[in-house]
């Protein structure tokens, strides 16, 4: 089954939201170089935890920051005054299950857009969807 991105005005407020350091769940804006453009784009983004690292799961690949995030490697992930500079490494296809079933649990609403709320049928699909380990830089001030 197909499944449809938010609607832009939902991204825009949340981008907002998180710019004024609301929080929205496990969302932090993820802000990464145009690779067409170089201006910087921000999107908000889950974070889902396992043990001690940190994970992206793009419910979406076809979405631009995906994209950009595999041009540009390098990214600031930040919500309200709290910025970061991190890198994120995608995951083989084979490593990805254990993210992707943690993502599935600690992001309820982002079950919906993975076309099941079923965990072993969207490991399946783990190919389709990319996951990225956050590693942090540095901080900014």
């Amino acid at each position: 089954m197909a499944t449809k991105p938010p609607p832009a005005w939902m991204v825009r407020l949340n981008v907002t939201m998180l710019r004024r350091g609301l929080k929205i769940g496990s969302q932090h804006l993820l802000t990464v170089r145009g690779r067409k453009t170089g201006l910087p784009r921000a999107t908000p983004v889950s974070i889902a935890i396992v043990g001690d690292d940190r994970f992206v799961v793009a419910a979406f690949p076809e979405a631009a920051w995906v994209a950009n995030i595999r041009a540009a490697g390098q990214a600031v992930l930040s919500r309200g005054k709290s910025r970061e500079r991190v890198r994120l490494i995608e995951l083989p296809t084979g490593e990805r299950a254990e993210v992707i079933r943690a993502f599935l649990q600690q992001v309820p609403g982002g079950v919906r857009f993975f076309g099941s709320s079923n965990p072993d049928i969207v490991v399946a699909s783990a190919a389709r969807y990319p996951v990225f380990r956050v590693e942090r830089v540095d901080s900014i001030a």
